[in-house]
This record gives C-alpha cells, structure tokens and sequence, in this order.
C-alpha cells in the first residue's frame, strides 16, 4: 500500500479488470541437419538468401537442408532456426595473428577454405597513420588443385577466377576499449551474443592486446585444425548429448530446449542419414516432451506408396507428429537442375502460409505445395483410400489443379487426436495460455484471483471462436471455464494450487464431403 504524509493530490495507477492474452508464434520452425557450413547453435534465417549467407548453399547429394529452407521461404514460412549438426570429432579451423585467433564460425574441413587478409584501417590521424585495423575475410566452396589465394575486395583482381562464394570486410577495426569500432563491439552482437560474421570470429586471451600487423598481402587460408568427422551422424548428434572439449556452442535438440528458442513451434529433419529411423524418434520424444511442438516427417525416397504404414513399420504412434509421402521434384534452387527431394520443408511452409491467412485451427491441406513440379509418385484414390486410415498425409498431383498437400492426419491412433489441426489448436491454446497467466503465480490465491483468471481465459477464448477456431453457435457451446471451489479442495488452496478446468470443442477438418443428390420426378407428394 503506498504511504500518505504529506497533504496533496496523489496520483494511482491500478489494475483491474482480466489481462489480456496474446497467442504465441505457430510457425516458427527449427530445421537440424547438415549444411555446407556456418556455427552449430540455432541461428534465425528470415530468407533463403539470408540461409546462403549463414550456411551455404552448395551440397553434395542425399544432404537436403538448402532444398528444405528454400521450400519453406517459397511457401510462406517467414521464421526458420536452422541447426546445424555435425559429429563429436569435428573441429574448427583457426589461424593466430599476433595476440589475436581466427577462428571459423563452425567446425568442419570447411573453414580451412575461410580467407584472412589483414591490414591497416583506411581512416588515417593527423600524422597520416592508421588508427585502427582492417579485417577481410571470404570463402570458396571449392576450388581446384594448387589454387593461390587472392584478396577479392583489390579491384585489380575482378577478373581473376574462382571468385569467392561470400565475402565479408570489417574496415577501422579498434583494439581500444572506450572505441566506438572495438572490435568485440563490431563483430559480436551485443542482443544475442552471437557472432555477427557468418564465416569466422576475432578472439583474444589477452586484456590489451596488440594492434595486428597486416599479414600476407594475398592472405593466408585458416589451417590450424578443420576436420570433418568421418563417422555418420546418429541420434546422439542431433540431440545435442555429446559435447567434444572446447567446443562451446550447444547444438541439436538440447540447444532448443534453451529459453532464446522457446517460440520453436514446428520441428523437423530432412532426410536424415542412414539410421534416421532413430534421429526421428529423437525428435518426436523431443516434441512430446516439450509439448508446444509439433514434428514433420518424410518417407524414403523409393518408397511405394501402397506400402508405407509408419505407425506399425516404425511404431511412431503419436499425436505430435505428421507423416508425408511422397517426394516431390523441384528446380535446384542454385543450379536450377531438377532435383528429387523429401517434401518435409515444403509442408512446413504451407503450415506457415496457412496459419497467416487463415489460423491455426485450419487444416494444412488442399493447398498447392510452390515450387514443387512434379511428385515421386503418382497416388490415386484408391491408394489413398489404403494410405489416410494409416496416418499417411499424401501429396498428389491434380489435373488443372496443381501438386497439393492432400491430407492432414497425425500419427496417432487415438481417434480423438488424429487431425494435424485440432492436435495444433490445442498446442497453441495451451501455450497462450500458459504463458498469459504467468502473472497469477505468488497471488493471493481467493475468489477475486480465480474471477480474474476465468475473465482472462474467457476473453482470449472468446476471440478465438469468432475467428472460427472453436465449434458452437455461442460461446457456451463453444467453451467452458471453471475455477472455484468445485475445482479445488480446500487442501488445494492451502497447498498453493490453483485449478481451473477450461472445456473447448475445437473445429475438425472436413475430410469426407458428401453430397446427397436425388432426381425429384415433380409429381404431387401426398
């Protein structure tokens, strides 16, 4: 209570009434696997242009994470953290200038082809000498036997080839603290502590160290380590468990579960190796654990359609997870070859794109898949017909109507969850709620604290069935919500707990349109 000593006019702010609640993100998407290069704890893409810059997009074949990322942009998607994965053994290149270390933003064979030149600053003092210090830094994706660094940014070297893949330069670097260029200022963002160059990072062990001296005028490659690790990645790698000494980033799945990834709301792996069967798994237990996500999964890419049942091949019955068959062939998006690829990312682009334009609550199906020009398969009705009852979301292609996403079931055998959106709705439902009641927590716990969470809870509901999310002609058909003393015991409330009980009727999909028609003979009824 504020204290009152001295006559006046005093001025209060309080609070009343319920407060609002804002439906979280449902189609922030993380995607694990391999990439040509670039770090190994999530990174946030917006674009596949800023993808390339991050991670590449250059891959040899069955690596399926540019592919994926560029079909997820096509689709709509507009949020992506992109995990890299790499094995135990993996290091990460680095080369030592003076008191400072070059290291490469991953590891991987990849960062011994990230380019150093160093030099000094272009702002000159009064004395006509450097203040400060310039860092180059390219990449080649590949380049041929005896190749001879360059520096790519001389103009007297435009014409000379290969040209560099990416290139960064960072001009009037400072090794002096209260600088406004200090280097650490420059090169790590300050909001997420990550680094702001996406090939390499500029280290140092000492507390004022030297300006470096400019190094060879062609540049020099990082060649202290970089080695990839020859064994295949497995369950372990994707889940993040096994952390080599010095490396710092966290990675795969264990990485988000971590609060800067908490608005991750669908999860998946394209085409992960040979023992992906077990990566899946992984990634489903990691879904029903969180219990905020949802997973995406594709089939081989020589599976016969007719003989695909994933529930009893690979027992994934799961309310938590989607199934997809089959590939589809896109045009690469870098050389613009037709390529075969798993249709996971794609899928997860529609979601996006339907979850903007219409909700959660709507089936992501019966929606063109862009970029797709042609399917693996061809699937009929018939086929179809042995394919939905097993939890197979098919994707066909249709006469004048384009390659559609032609299902929306999950995994799971239990009748009451075997639609992706009704599975979706209650995950968004549940995670608004949570995280718009957080302000009940260490209340008084009394009927003034359970109106307010009811009128809370009441009013998001509320905006939810006028959008179309929920079943009913009013609100009471629509909804319920209890909290008094029918929800708790008195050992309950002197326990701390607070129960309240909210009944929905969500929306289901219509799967099964049937027309009744009959021919009316216009004779006289009696």
């Amino acid at each position: 209570m504020p204290e009152y000593l001295t006559p006046g006019v005093f001025i209060e702010e309080i609070e009343r009434g319920p407060r609002p609640i804002e439906g979280v993100p449902t189609s922030t998407s993380a995607f694990l696997g391999e990439t040509e290069r670039g770090p190994i704890r999530p990174r946030l893409v917006s674009s596949y242009t800023e993808y390339n810059r991050w991670f590449g997009g250059v891959f040899a074949d069955g690596r399926y994470m540019p592919h994926a990322a560029s079909g997820f942009f096509d689709n709509g998607g507009k949020r992506l953290y992109v995990c890299r994965i790499v094995g135990e053994e993996a290091t990460t290149a680095s080369k030592v200038f003076g008191d400072f270390l070059v290291r490469a933003s991953g590891p991987g064979e990849w960062g011994r082809r990230v380019w150093v030149k160093i030099q000094d600053g272009s702002t000159k003092d009064k004395d006509g000498n450097s203040t400060g210090f310039r860092l180059k830094l390219a990449y080649w994706s590949t380049f041929p036997q005896g190749f001879q660094p360059y520096d790519p940014f001389d103009v007297n070297n435009r014409t000379k080839l290969p040209r560099p893949q990416y290139a960064e330069d960072y001009d009037d670097l400072s090794v002096d603290p209260n600088s406004s260029n200090y280097f650490t200022k420059r090169l790590i963002d300050s909001g997420t502590n990550q680094s702001v160059s996406a090939l390499a990072s500029l280290e140092t062990a000492v507390s004022a160290p030297a300006k470096p001296q400019p190094n060879n005028p062609n540049g020099e490659f990082l060649d202290q380590d970089g080695i990839n690790d020859p064994k295949a990645l497995n369950a372990d790698d994707f889940e993040g468990k096994v952390a080599p000494p010095g490396r710092e980033q966290v990675a795969g799945l264990q990485a988000l579960e971590l609060d800067p990834y908490r608005d991750v709301a669908l999860v998946y792996a394209p085409h992960p190796p040979d023992n992906g069967v077990d990566i899946v798994r992984a990634i489903i237990d990691h879904c029903e654990r969180m219990r905020f996500r949802f997973a995406a999964i594709d089939c081989e890419p020589n599976d016969e359609p007719s003989d695909l049942d994933p529930r009893a091949t690979n027992k994934w019955d799961t309310q938590y997870a989607a199934f997809y068959a089959p590939w589809i062939v896109i045009s690469d998006p870098q050389s613009g070859a037709r390529r075969t690829v798993p249709p996971g990312g794609h899928v997860l682009g529609v979601y996006a794109r339907t979850d903007t334009e219409r909700g959660v609550f709507k089936a992501p199906a019966n929606e063109i898949v862009r970029g797709a020009l042609n399917v693996r398969f061809d699937v009929n009705d018939n086929t179809q017909g042995v394919l939905n009852p097993r939890g197979v979301n098919v994707i066909r292609s249709f006469p004048s109507r384009g390659i559609r996403v032609w299902g929306a079931r999950t995994l799971s055998s239990d009748s009451l969850w075997k639609y992706v959106p009704v599975r979706r709705l209650f995950i968004f439902l549940e995670h608004s709620i949570y995280d718009g009641t957080q302000f009940v927590v260490f209340e008084p716990n009394d009927d003034k604290l359970w109106a307010r969470v009811v009128d809370t809870i009441r009013l998001f509901l509320r905006a939810q069935w006028r959008l179309g999310a929920l079943l009913g002609r009013t609100e009471q058909e629509a909804f319920f919500i209890t909290c008094d003393r029918t929800t708790m015991t008195q050992d309950d409330i002197l326990n701390g707990r607070l129960v309240c009980e909210i009944g929905i009727a969500p929306v289901r999909p219509a799967e099964f349109v049937i027309f009744r028609i009959f021919q009316n003979t216009a004779e006289a009824q009696r």
